[in-house]
């Protein structure tokens, strides 16, 4: 055989072999991170009708998912044979759909359900099934058997209490549950050892009308014998004790913390026995002599009692606990990703002022608690002080966050832990039931002790949400504001967005819908979102106004609440149905959203609204109120129309459609002067609020856009909007064909400009553009945040498709911007991770792209005068229809 005709046979076999589908590949065809109501394996479900959720996990072009089948039973391995109850088989569905509710028989309480997933592929093959499960918790309010009980004490007693109950188990447990509500908040111990990692649980809602308890797995700590349960309890939002402008202490439930609690065991021989809360638990102050979740935490480690919540603890000097009332009759599981201590971060350095203070740097800026570790004389007392700046002298700075606070003694010094030492040694301190937004902690002491830079670490406390966003550019501007950006995200979300971490805490309605695109698109935050927008209906008032600051104790249903701020009845659910295709939140809402629209629609018969707050915070230049509140009114009246339409509500889909236009003219009336293509006076906010939220009639919105360009040309290409402008400005310009100029303004980086955060060591954003302004001039702010999500959208072009929600088709529409060489966004929506990716080449751009299996894309290329896109060496159309895969197109 000659060489020639060797190199042709080994040639056809390695083309054979790579044609060939290989075990590997064969392999990855399953369903992949299954999920009930988001949270993966949960306990304490209590819906009627779970949501469950899973992936394709499949890796070959064009793959899909062109049927399922789901089957839930009580057995493990599905065995027919068993005496499981078998109590759903949803049967072969011909859909390519991943989002599906439990629809079988009704779910029992206290009960472990298994659920299997089989899954056909684009060619009709069958992939093995996957297992996943999901446990019931109460389901019905009837199925409590505890009481709610406390001490004997009142609304101004300091102390925290302990509780404590001592049981028998005096056989083999095959499990155990717990199941813990309180007004305020708790830590959980059994047998001497904390209950999961949860931090500040439960979440802050409206306490009079709605209650979270949450579950817990403790068989492992359950032990055949005597156990000992132990309770703590803070005051949380439930006991405000330290008072601020918002009247946090004169909420209608204000009260002393209580709690309710059933310990469920179940023995190896099928009987079952609940411990629970009642008259009989003991109770004691706790070293915890004072907690303020607004301002820290004052601690006596002398007054340490070693033991008190394990079995031989003597408790005999401990008091008898009294029975409460609940505070509300709405006590529902909180299936909520958990606060957690998420990162630690230790000191950079520190700084030794004198024998008894020391000022430490984290070097970046956190909401969370520090950790001290110190030895001393007992009785040896601590100020242990967070802020965000130094003064001049180089001593921390409060000034900036302690501006609404109203002391009324010197007694609780802002974000100001006081630890008392027991002089036993080395001895650790952390606040349970505070957190706090800081940079530095200055600590002092009344006797010299030594410190070092180990001695104090922070911890990053946020809700802890999965990450699904991702951004890598050449650009270290655009990389730290990504970063910086999502720092800030992730310290103002605490079971509901808040503004800030520090100065107040409160969940802000305009800060929340401000970012929301940045939050989903770079974590997985729908169960917070759930969990807000049933906040709003705790709140919403019957003739639909709502407060501008959710939960609130009372405070914000002013003349300022308005459609700008509590829009965000409206626009979060609209973004949850986009980007998950999950339209239960929507559906829930739509009537707070109707009300509240048919209450704007009563006090604003013209169509135009003066309700609300305005471009908040500008730079120079104020845009009309009554201008961007009424835009405000046009989205939530286009939203509701929508949602009309996708629900068949066609009777509500005519009137809201008709208001949507009857708005849109009266500002298009008033505000746009047609002949100079401007809104108003053609400032930068006026202008991007209309063609951000449509309001521009689509023939004129290129023009309108050059002259938002010409208007930021004028300003030196730098900002000059609030709040409402900073929404919309990078988003109007880079989508109507003036991305060079979105880019600019978004790495400028002198004043004022996100990037002059950054150029003066900003690691979150800012709530005001000026560093130095005497107010509004918190350091760890989100109302600024919109551009965290315009990356992924306005350099990598990843959109969603209103006609195919939930990623099942993505727009792709990257903008190949300015001096940027690379750039990389990615986002693990609900279909899988979606890539957009480009790099330059001298005038060529290489653009990757991943679509995931079970969705597709329409890509549309943004070609200057003569270029061309090539996928290999076919020649695209400028809109180019892709399936599943990984794709690299040429731009020349």
């Amino acid at each position: 055989m000659t060489i020639k005709i060797k190199l042709l046979v080994l040639s056809v076999f390695l083309t054979s072999l790579f044609s060939l589908p290989t075990a590997s590949a064969q392999s990855v065809l399953r369903p992949d991170q299954l999920r009930c109501e988001y949270l993966e394996t949960p306990l304490g479900i209590d819906v009627k009708h779970p949501r469950l959720t899973w992936k394709l996990k499949d890796n070959r072009q064009g793959a899909k998912q062109t049927a399922y089948q789901i089957q839930v039973s009580t057995d493990s391995v599905f065995s027919s044979a068993s005496n499981a109850v078998q109590t759903w088989d949803s049967g072969k569905k011909n859909t390519s759909d991943n989002l599906v509710s439990y629809n079988g028989k009704p779910l029992e309480a206290f009960t472990k359900y298994f659920w299997r997933v089989t899954i056909w592929d684009k060619d009709g093959k069958q992939a093995a099934p996957v297992v996943s499960s999901f446990e019931t918790g109460m389901v019905d309010m009837k199925n409590w058997q505890g009481n709610w009980i406390s001490d004997r004490g009142d609304i101004n007693k300091l102390p925290a209490p302990y509780f404590r109950k001592s049981f028998n188990a005096g056989k083999t447990v095959k499990s155990a549950r717990a199941y813990i509500a309180a007004g305020g908040l708790y830590e959980l111990y059994l047998n001497g050892k904390k209950v999961g990692n949860h931090r500040l649980d439960p979440m802050y809602t409206r306490f009079d009308r709605r209650n979270l308890y949450v579950s817990y797995d403790v068989t492992s700590q359950v032990k055949n014998g005597d156990n000992a349960i132990g309770v703590l309890l803070g005051n949380g939002w439930y006991n405000h004790q330290s008072l601020a402008v918002w009247n946090f202490d004169k909420a209608p439930w204000r009260n002393r913390p209580t709690f309710c609690l059933d310990l469920r065991i179940t023995y190896t021989d099928g009987t079952t026995e609940v411990v629970y809360t009642d008259q009989s638990w003991k109770t004691h102050d706790s070293p915890i002599v004072f907690n303020s979740i607004y301002t820290a935490e004052h601690y006596d480690a002398r007054l340490e009692q070693k033991g008190w919540n394990t079995a031989g603890f003597d408790d005999s000097k401990w008091k008898g606990s009294s029975l409460r009332a609940a505070p509300s009759r709405n006590v529902v599981s909180q299936a909520m990703h958990p606060i957690r201590n998420v990162e630690t971060v230790p000191a950079k350095s520190v700084k030794k002022i004198n024998d008894t203070t020391y000022l430490f740097d984290l070097g970046r800026n956190i909401a969370g608690v520090s950790q001290i570790k110190v030895r001393g004389e007992s009785g040896t007392r601590l100020s242990i002080a967070h802020g965000e700046r130094l003064k001049p002298n180089g001593r921390l700075d409060l000034s900036n966050i302690d501006v609404y606070y109203k002391p009324v003694s010197g007694n609780d010094p802002f974000q100001t832990d006081i630890f008392t030492l027991s002089g036993d040694g080395e001895e650790e301190f952390m606040a349970k039931f505070n957190y706090k937004g800081f940079q530095y902690v200055e600590v002092t002491s009344n006797k010299p002790v030594h410190l070092d830079q180990k001695s104090i670490i922070g911890h990053f406390m946020h809700s802890d949400v999965p990450v699904t966003g991702q951004v890598k550019s050449s650009s270290e501007m655009v990389n730290k504001l990504w970063w910086a950006t999502n720092n800030s995200y992730l310290s103002n979300l605490f079971g509901y967005p808040t503004d800030c971490p520090q100065r107040e805490k409160n969940g802000w309605t305009g800060d929340g819908h401000f970012a929301i695109e940045t939050g989903l698109y770079n974590f997985d935050g729908i169960t917070i979102y759930e969990k807000w927008l049933a906040d709003h209906q705790d709140e919403q008032q019957p003739n639909g106004v709502l407060p501008d600051i959710i939960p609130t104790g009372g405070w914000g249903y002013g003349t300022a609440n308005g459609t700008d701020w509590t829009s965000t009845v409206a626009i979060i659910p609209w973004n949850i149905y986009m980007f998950y295709g999950d339209s239960g939140l929507l559906r829930n809402v739509y009537p707070n959203i109707k009300s509240y629209v048919n209450y704007v629609t009563q006090i604003s018969p013209t169509g135009l609204t003066t309700w609300g707050r305005g471009d908040w915070v500008p730079v120079k230049s104020e845009s009309p109120l009554e201008y961007t509140s009424s835009v405000y009114y046009y989205a939530d009246a286009v939203i509701l129309a929508k949602a009309a339409k996708l629900f068949g509500y066609e009777e509500d889909y005519q009137q809201y459609t008709a208001l949507a236009e009857k708005i849109k003219k009266a500002i298009n009336d008033k505000y746009f002067h047609a002949e100079k293509g401007i809104y108003g006076t053609g400032l930068q906010t006026e202008l991007s609020v209309a063609l951000f939220w449509g309001i521009v009639p689509e023939e004129l919105k290129g023009s309108v856009a050059v002259k938002l360009a010409e208007r930021v040309k004028a300003d030196h290409m730098h900002l000059d909007v609030g709040v409402l402008g900073a929404k919309a400005i990078l988003n109007a310009l880079s989508e109507n064909g003036q991305s060079e100029i979105a880019y600019q303004l978004a790495v400028q980086d002198t004043y004022p400009s996100w990037g002059w955060w950054i150029a003066n060591g900003a690691t979150t954003l800012y709530e005001n553009w000026n560093i130095q302004a005497e107010r509004d001039i918190s350091l760890n702010h989100m109302m600024f945040g919109e551009i965290g999500g315009w990356f992924f959208k306005g350099l990598g072009g990843i959109m969603p498709d209103e006609k195919a929600p939930g990623f099942k088709h993505i727009r792709l529409m990257p903008h190949f911007s300015g001096n940027l060489a690379e750039f990389e966004a990615s986002h693990n929506g609900p279909q899988g991770l979606i890539r957009s990716s480009w790099k330059k080449k001298g005038k060529q751009v290489s653009y990757q792209v991943t679509v995931p299996a079970n969705s597709s894309a329409t890509v549309y290329f943004p070609l200057k005068t003569g270029q061309s896109a090539w996928l290999g060496k076919k020649k695209l159309p400028v809109q180019y229809e892709i399936e599943a895969g990984d794709y690299q197109f040429e731009i020349r």
